[in-house]
Parts: C-alpha cells; sequence; structure tokens
C-alpha cells in the first residue's frame, strides 16, 4: 500500500494549489473583477451565489487535501520506518504548519459559507473575507521550500507566498470564467455579462501575470545559480516546463483578448461566443497541468544545492540525439541476474541488462507511434478510408507494454501483481499509463468511427491523454539521485508537454468549427509523432 501512498502523494500537491485558486482566486474575482457592490443591477443574485459556492467549496477541499497531505505522509513514514513516527513527526514544521494552516482555512471558508453568501452584495463583507483569509495565506509560508532554507528564508517565503498568490488569481479567475460561460450558456445570466466580465478580467489577468513573473523570478535566481545548473538539474528542467506551460497559457489568453477586442470596437460575435469558451477550457487545462508541474518542482532539490549532480547541456542535448531504435531485447533471465545489483544501496553496480531492456521497451513504443500518427496525420490530408483505423495502435501498444514495463514483476517476474502494484509508486504509475494508452485506443477507435455527434465518447481521448501528460510531469525519477536520473526526466517532462499540446488539440478540433477544427486535429496528432519521435531515439545513461 505504500506505492498507492506514494502515487497520490505526488498528485496531492496540485490538487492542492487547485484549491487555493478556487479559494483566494475567487475572492481576487469578487474584489477586483466582479464588484457586485457597484453592479447591483447588472448580476442577478444566482450568478453571485455560484460564484461564492465555488469560493468556500475549494476552501473546504482545500482544508481536507491539507489534512489529507498530512496522513499521506504519516503512511508513508510508517511504511518506511516499519513503526509509528509519532511524537517526532509532531514536532516538526510540517506537521504543525499543515495542522495550523487546515484550521486557518476552515475559518475562511466559514465566513464565506456562513457570512459573505447571505451578503454577496456587500462591498465590507467582500473585503472582511480577504481579511480573514490573511492568517491563512502567510501561514502557508512555512510549509514551502523555502522554510528548510538557511539562507534568505524570509525573503524567499515571502516571495513565494506572492507567487502563489499570483498564480491563484489567474488561475482561480479563468475557473470563474468557466463557470460565467455555463451560466450563460444555461441562459440564467444576462447576455452581456459574459463579454464585460471577459474584458475587465482580461485587465487583471494581465496584471496577475506580471505578478507572476516579478515574484517568481527573485525565487529563480536564488535557487539556480547558473545556466548550466536550469539545463541540467530536476529543479530547472521543471522550472522551464512552467515557462513552456506558462507560454501555451498566454497563448490562449492571447486569443482571448483579441477576440474581445474585436467584440467590442465592432461586435464581432462570432469568435467571443463560439471560440473563446473553448479557448478558455484549453487555458484551464494547460494551467491546472501548471500548478501539478509547481507542486512537483516543490519536491525537487533546489539547483544550487546539487552541483555535483548536475548535468552538462551537451549532455543533456545528447538525449534527444538520433539513434537506430534498438529492436532487440536482452533476455528475461539476463535481465533478472543483474537486478540485485542494480538495486543495491551500497556498491551499486548498474546493469547493462536492465539499460537495454528499458531502451528496447521505449524504441519500440516510440515505433508504434510514429507509425500510428502518420496515419493519423494522413487522415487529415487525404480521404484513405484505412487511416480512421490508427488508434488500433494504442491497443496494440497497451499490450506490448503490459508484458515488458516491469520485467521483475508478473507476468514475467517474480513479484506479484498486487504486491507490487500497491508497494512501489513507480511500479503503480507504470500500470496506470498502460491502462490509460489501452483504454485511448479502444475510445478513440471507436468515436472515430462511429461519429455520433451526441457521444461523449471522443472526450475520452483529450481528458485521458492530459492525464498521461500530468503523469509524466509528475512522474520524476530525480531527487537526489545521480544525474542519470535527472536524464530519464528530461525525456519525460519534455513527451510530457507534448501529451498536452495532444489533449488541447483534440479538444478544440472536437470544439471549434471549420478551419480551426482542422487545424488544431492536426496539430494534436503531430504532437503525438513528436512524442514517437522521442521514444524512437530514447536511450538510457550507462552511468
Amino acid at each position: 500500500m505504500a506505492g498507492i501512498a506514494d502515487f497520490l502523494d505526488s498528485l496531492i500537491g496540485g490538487f492542492d494549489l487547485i484549491c487555493y485558486s478556487f479559494l483566494m482566486g475567487g475572492l481576487f474575482w469578487g474584489v477586483f473583477v466582479l464588484r457586485p457592490w457597484s453592479n447591483s443591477n447588472t448580476y442577478n443574485p444566482l450568478l453571485l451565489d455560484k460564484t461564492i459556492g465555488l469560493i468556500y467549496q475549494g476552501g473546504f477541499l482545500l482544508a481536507a487535501a491539507q489534512i489529507f497531505k498530512i496522513v499521506l505522509k504519516i503512511w508513508l513514514m510508517t511504511a518506511v520506518l516499519e513503526r509509528w513516527p509519532f511524537p517526532e513527526f509532531a514536532d516538526t514544521t510540517q506537521f504543525i504548519g499543515g495542522i495550523i494552516r487546515a484550521a486557518l482555512t476552515l475559518i475562511v471558508s466559514a465566513y464565506v459559507y456562513f457570512v459573505l453568501r447571505k451578503h454577496a452584495f456587500s462591498k465590507q463583507h467582500w473585503w472582511l473575507a480577504c481579511v480573514v483569509s490573511l492568517p491563512m495565506v502567510i501561514s502557508g509560508a512555512w510549509l514551502v521550500h523555502a522554510a528548510g532554507r538557511f539562507d534568505n528564508r524570509a525573503f524567499l517565503m515571502t516571495f513565494t507566498v506572492f507567487h502563489q498568490l499570483g498564480a491563484a488569481a489567474w488561475v482561480g479567475g479563468v475557473l470563474q470564467l468557466g463557470n460565467v460561460w455555463k451560466l450563460h450558456k444555461q441562459q440564467s445570466i444576462a447576455i452581456e455579462n459574459w463579454p464585460q466580465l471577459l474584458k475587465v478580467f482580461s485587465k487583471f489577468g494581465m496584471i496577475s501575470v506580471c505578478f507572476i513573473l516579478l515574484s517568481g523570478l527573485p525565487i529563480a535566481l536564488q535557487y539556480i545559480d547558473t545556466l548550466n545548473a536550469l539545463v541540467g538539474t530536476g529543479y530547472g528542467n521543471l522550472l522551464m516546463v512552467k515557462v513552456v506551460l506558462l507560454s501555451l497559457a498566454l497563448g490562449c489568453a492571447w486569443l482571448n483578448r483579441t477576440a474581445m477586442l474585436a467584440y467590442f470596437a465592432n461586435k464581432q460575435t462570432s469568435a467571443l461566443f463560439k471560440r473563446v469558451p473553448h479557448y478558455v477550457e484549453a487555458e484551464t487545462l494547460v494551467l491546472i497541468t501548471l500548478l501539478f508541474t509547481a507542486a512537483s518542482l516543490a519536491s525537487q532539490p533546489p539547483a544550487i544545492d546539487i552541483p555535483l549532480l548536475t548535468a552538462s547541456w551537451q549532455e543533456v542535448l545528447n538525449t534527444f540525439n538520433p539513434q537506430i531504435p534498438q529492436t532487440t531485447s536482452p533476455s528475461h533471465v539476463a535481465l533478472i541476474a543483474g537486478e540485485a545489483g542494480r538495486v543495491a544501496i551500497i556498491n551499486q553496480v548498474p546493469s547493462l541488462a536492465a539499460t537495454e531492456w528499458s531502451n528496447y521497451n521505449h524504441n519500440i513504443a516510440g515505433l508504434f507511434l510514429t507509425v500510428m500518427s502518420f496515419f493519423a496525420m494522413l487522415s487529415y490530408t487525404t480521404k484513405l478510408p484505412f487511416t480512421k483505423y490508427w488508434p488500433l495502435g494504442f491497443v496494440g501498444l497497451g499490450i506490448f507494454l503490459f508484458f515488458r514495463s516491469d520485467a521483475e514483476t508478473w507476468p514475467l517476474g517474480p513479484i506479484g501483481f498486487w504486491d507490487s502494484t500497491f508497494n512501489n509508486g513507480e511500479v503503480l504509475q507504470h500500470r496506470i499509463a498502460t491502462l490509460l494508452v489501452f483504454l485511448l485506443g479502444l475510445f478513440e477507435l471507436t468515436a472515430r468511427i462511429t461519429k455520433n455527434p451526441l457521444s461523449k465518447l471522443p472526450y475520452f481521448f483529450p481528458i485521458l491523454s492530459a492525464f498521461g501528460g500530468l503523469m509524466l510531469l509528475t512522474h520524476s525519477h530525480v531527487g537526489f539521485q545521480a544525474k542519470s536520473a535527472f536524464l530519464i526526466q528530461v525525456g519525460h517532462t519534455t513527451m510530457g508537454i507534448f501529451a498536452l499540446i495532444l489533449s488541447c488539440g483534440r479538444w478544440l478540433e472536437l470544439k471549434l468549427d471549420k478551419p480551426g477544427k482542422d487545424i488544431a486535429g492536426f496539430i494534436s496528432v503531430a504532437a503525438l509523432f513528436l512524442i514517437g519521435v522521442i521514444l524512437m531515439f530514447y536511450r538510457e545513461p550507462l552511468y
């Protein structure tokens, strides 16, 4: 069961940040965007009720997530230490700070639920809610990376809190925009509310992004002391991933703003009502992935602390060098023979068989993906009927991975299926990924063959793809391990970004009209092709 705890621990941090965005981002939305006290004739009570509902629901879930994080830590420590971690754990900052923050979050949520909800148009109560939230916001400073630093501790803790607030303002605002659009579709609010709120949030969003950048840059400069550390460490790599995801989200925001300006300039309604809602959905998907990446980043040692484990930029680039795919595999007997030395705590001996086994798995998976994505791209440029069956490749790949992904476990190895799944977080993630791949193929093949416009089946593909990308971005092999583990992570995070593009492209293909529909679809399968190329050239370091 320790494997489940380890897996959940890698995800709960992202969920925590999402709930924080619902709570604090929702309060910022009410105070700076909605401003109901000055627009009482513009917004109906239902809009305020739904807005405040998202705020207190996010708050109660945030408190639950904080308690769950503590429970997970206790679970993991008990499994590793093979004894109850108390009373020692009760004296740690993580335990005390976590309990205090959960209690303060409940106070904020209770105020929003019992007071603000009944005085939704009151300026005083909105600002009081922000004041009540201040202790909770400040308490979070003792639960971030900087709390364990010796140098510039107060500075880093303060700027990290500011950074989180900026992110919460943007993400929480985008989530509230989704709520506004939902009410607009239900015809529950005035038609002009959608463009008006989009216009106000456009300015507020730009301020939030500036706040994110201005607070994040000093933190990055403190944790990353050289350009090589930015490229050659797990911390630097995930920071670069955050920058890429931020750029993708800003691209969606730019499309939204362009459509909004066109509407107010000459009343062009097509883009604002037919495309922008779906750009907002794609932006939401990117921002949620960004939050999970930020949570994963928090588990990495700062680059400045591991100068001897830093890879050079040449070594990083070498991981993407084109190479002939490995199409022969060592025997399972040879693999098992080297496992004891490979996983030893002392005098660890790298196993050539294990390296070649992994290379073969990745390269064959890459061949699967490049071939199927080639036919997928053909389906957008030709009318050949057989090209629509390209998702069958996922089914074949899922079967291949089931037998090959973890050779030391069932069905090939001596470790049982349930024992390996629930006691090893990495194996659990591999098993989930294998199931995702298989289901991707079945769902997408059925969706493309039947082409039922009312079916929800096509939406499984972008949702599962996004979850797969999220797993790649949170599935870290690195910490204080050898730099070879980091060089494996580089490939995973790059594929995670392309998996997100794959997901967003397919989602927009399902939502948009032509020609944007076809463009988004082609970009989606092109991203799949690039994932295949990375896997096809994959080589694990031999050190």
